[in-house]
Order: C-alpha cells, then sequence, then structure tokens
C-alpha cells in the first residue's frame, strides 16, 4: 500500500501587485523617510508637509474600502481604537493646545486604521515580506544619499560622521533597519523560497545600523532576529530541543533581569552607555513631577512638546538642551493623556502580545514569528522611544497590525490543490465489504 499523500500547508492569498505598491508607499511614508529632510529640515510642521499627507490619507481610504469586507471583521480593533481615539480626541478640552491636539488625533485615526487595514490584507508572510521590500528600498536609498549628497546622509555638526541616511538623525534610521531586519529574519524563517532579497535585506539593514552606532537599534535588531532564530530552531529541533532551549532561554532572562535591577550602572557602561542614559533620566524625573500635577488628564494628545509650551520650555531649560520628546514612550503617554491612557494602551500592547503568543504554533510559523519577534522590539522600544498612540509612526501602526491580525476573523485558508492521478494507475487505498457476516478485501479497480 502506497503511502497517502501529504496535505499541504494552508496558504494566505497574495494581495495584487498595484496593492502592495500603494501599501509599501504608506509604509515608507509613516517612516517619514526623505519627505521630512526635503520638506521640514528643521523637524517642525509646516502646512506644505500637511499637504503632502492629504493623497496619502486618500490612498488609505481607498485601500480600506477596497479591502471593507475584511475591515468588517476586524471589529473588535475597531472598538479597542474607538476607546483610544475618543480618549484622545476628549483631551483636547484640557489639552494646552487644543488645536494641535485635535489635528493630531485626526492623523492618529488615520493612521490606526491603515494598521488595520494591514492586518487583514496582508496575512501569513505577506507582512514581513511587504516589510522587508520597503526596508530594503530605503537601505538601498540610504547608501545612494550617503554617496550622492552626504549633507543629507552623514551627520554635519552634532554626531558628526554617523550615517542617517533618508531620515533626521541617526537613530531613526537605525530603528526602521532594525525592523526591516526583523522583517528579513522572518521572510527567511518563513519556509519561503525566494530567499535572495531576504538575505540581501538582513545584510544591508545590518551593516546601515552598524553605521548609525545606535546601540538601541542595534539591541533591537539583536533581540528581533533572535527571537525569530529561536523560535525557528526549536520548530525543527523537536521536543527536547525546544524544552532545553526554553528552559536556557528563562534561566538567562531571570539572571539578566536580576542583574540590570540590582547593578544597572554596570550593565549600562558594558553596553557602551553612561549611567544617565544620556540624559536621559534626567528628562524622566523632571517630567514625573509634571505627570504629578496632572496624573488623571495630562497635558492633552500630542502636546506638551509644542514650541510655545510653557511646561516643556522648563523642561528644556532644566537639562539645558532642546529636549524634542521625553524619550519614554510610557511617560510620553503618562504627560500627554494621565494614567487612564496609559492604562488603556498598555492594555492594547499586552492584549496584542497575549494573542501573538497564542498564534505561534499556527500562523505565527507560517509567517516566520515575524509577530513575536517584532513585539519583542517594540517592548524595548517603548522604554527608549515615544513610540506608544503616535499619529505618523510606524512602530505603533505594526503593532496594531499583529492585533488585527490575530484578532479578525479569518477567512478559510486556501489549500494547494493536491497532485492529479495518472490514469490508468490503481487506487492505492483497499476496498473493504461486508460478506457473510465478515469483511474481505476486493480487487484494485482501475481509475478511468
Amino acid at each position: 500500500m502506497r503511502p497517502a499523500l501529504p496535505v499541504p500547508p494552508p496558504t494566505e492569498p497574495t494581495p495584487p501587485i498595484w496593492e502592495q505598491v500603494l501599501a509599501g508607499l504608506v509604509v515608507v511614508m509613516l517612516t517619514q523617510a526623505l519627505i521630512g529632510p526635503v520638506f521640514a529640515p528643521t523637524q517642525e510642521e509646516t502646512p506644505i508637509l500637511r499637504l503632502v499627507w492629504l493623497p496619502v490619507y486618500a490612498v488609505i481610504a481607498g485601500l480600506i474600502l477596497y479591502r471593507l469586507p475584511a475591515m468588517i471583521r476586524a471589529w473588535p480593533v475597531w472598538i479597542m481604537l474607538g476607546v483610544l481615539v475618543l480618549h484622545a480626541f476628549a483631551s483636547k478640552w484640557w489639552s494646552i493646545d487644543p488645536e494641535v491636539t485635535q489635528r493630531r488625533v485626526i492623523a492618529m485615526a488615520i493612521s490606526s486604521a491603515f494598521a488595520v487595514y494591514l492586518g487583514v490584507a496582508f496575512r501569513g508572510a505577506h507582512l514581513p515580506r511587504l516589510l522587508m521590500l520597503c526596508g530594503l528600498a530605503m537601505g538601498l536609498g540610504s547608501l545612494v544619499m550617503v554617496a550622492v549628497n552626504p549633507t543629507i546622509g552623514i551627520h554635519q555638526a552634532e554626531n558628526a560622521g554617523l550615517w542617517r541616511g533618508l531620515w533626521y538623525e541617526k537613530n531613526q534610521m537605525g530603528l526602521v533597519m532594525s525592523a526591516a531586519a526583523v522583517a528579513a529574519a522572518a521572510c527567511l524563517a518563513s519556509g519561503d523560497p525566494r530567499r535572495l532579497l531576504p538575505a540581501i535585506t538582513l545584510v544591508v539593514a545590518t551593516a546601515l545600523v552598524l553605521a548609525t552606532q545606535s546601540k538601541t537599534s542595534l539591541l533591537c535588531l539583536i533581540l528581533g532576529t533572535g527571537a525569530i532564530g529561536g523560535l525557528w530552531a526549536m520548530q525543527r529541533g523537536g521536543a527536547a530541543f525546544s524544552i532545553v532551549a526554553l528552559w536556557f532561554g528563562v534561566v538567562i532572562s531571570a539572571v539578566a533581569g536580576y542583574v540590570f535591577i540590582t547593578d544597572p550602572e554596570t550593565v549600562l557602561v558594558a553596553l557602551g552607555k553612561d549611567p544617565s542614559l544620556t540624559g536621559r533620566t534626567d528628562i524622566w524625573a523632571a517630567l514625573m513631577r509634571d505627570v504629578a500635577e496632572r496624573p488623571w488628564t495630562g497635558f492633552g494628545y500630542s502636546a506638551y512638546w509644542g514650541e510655545d509650551s510653557v511646561p516643556a520650555e522648563f523642561i528644556r531649560l532644566e537639562t539645558q538642551w532642546p529636549v524634542p520628546s521625553a524619550h519614554n514612550g510610557w511617560i510620553d503617554l503618562l504627560i500627554q493623556l494621565g494614567w487612564p491612557g496609559a492604562i488603556l494602551t498598555g492594555g492594547v500592547v499586552l492584549l496584542a502580545l497575549i494573542v501573538t503568543l497564542f498564534r505561534i504554533a499556527g500562523a505565527g510559523a507560517r509567517e516566520g514569528y515575524w509577530g513575536v519577534g517584532y513585539l519583542a522590539v517594540f517592548l524595548l522600544l517603548s522604554l527608549s522611544e515615544s513610540v506608544l498612540l503616535s499619529h505618523a509612526n510606524l512602530p505603533w501602526t505594526l503593532l496594531l497590525a499583529i492585533l488585527a491580525r490575530a484578532l479578525a476573523a479569518e477567512p478559510d485558508p486556501v489549500r494547494a490543490p493536491l497532485a492529479r492521478p495518472v490514469r490508468g494507475a490503481y487506487q492505492t487505498a483497499p476496498r473493504i465489504a461486508a460478506h457473510s457476516g465478515h469483511a474481505r478485501l476486493r480487487r484494485p479497480v482501475p481509475v478511468r
């Protein structure tokens, strides 16, 4: 008897090329690559920059309408986003800059809707592959910018000699390239036979992260790709290897956490950081005093760091440098929306982590464990950058996309067709019939 043919794994339908191109353009815009240094070289919000975003919003609306049935299936995510958006919008009534709050809440709502679209339209390995292709394009563009126009591609004054590519500063390029490296690693682990472009992307992204000398970006790259590589190895190594690897991972994490909690200065010095994290601890201490003044309301969504903000001016005078943000996502959220906003956002992040972990064995394996790898990067990033509940920010968009793809009702997966039997071959499964109180085998019947 011949063995039964294996059942092919389910695959997600590939979005059409035009849709991938439009979605990729929006992803690039959310990274603020090139457009920021060109239209707003001083990092200030200008009328031209607002006009540039109008056609992007039109593209987002068109993509959402094209996938409207799938968007409706993601109704649990819409409810959570509605709560967050309404709370941020309500903050304009006590905001220190109501106009900015209202305008940026609208932008946040639109980018959040695009995040849901990404989650439901690009399922399985299609989303990390889209991110990988966008990252490769921006990485190659950064190399061209460094070679052709080094005054933009390389820092000239502060951080002189360090690469920044298509962005305002080196940390932006480092974080985008670390996300591209994680997406490339997921494409390699997903089983997709197309491995050349992911390998090239991983090399280019790693080289650019090293060129920025951003230790946070390098740590994100190592953490994200390491998580994907570890899960891939556990899948291929069997149950015994998985148990041993999980045990070692838990022990190492516990030891590292204990060392960092008991002696953080030693860890930071070993990583090449000063104990004050380049003055960030001074910023955090000053901001927490302002949080104590408005613990339940905050100062209004995206209003605290305006040029005319009096509280922010006191922080800048105290720290003796033009602080642009809190350099900590959670503290920045507290200063904007108070404890209610931080708790609501934290619940969304926690839910995204839980549902992603529950999907590791199924959909997580098909996407190359991208969700787990990216969430590890996002959690680390939220401790050093203002990436939570952002109005135009790729990290927050990708977190919502992960949540949407996990909570949206999935259509029936598509399976590859089985090979048709050869004409004239005999069926291999025996046919059993009852005869005279007992079963007997019939002769094989030729397939006609």
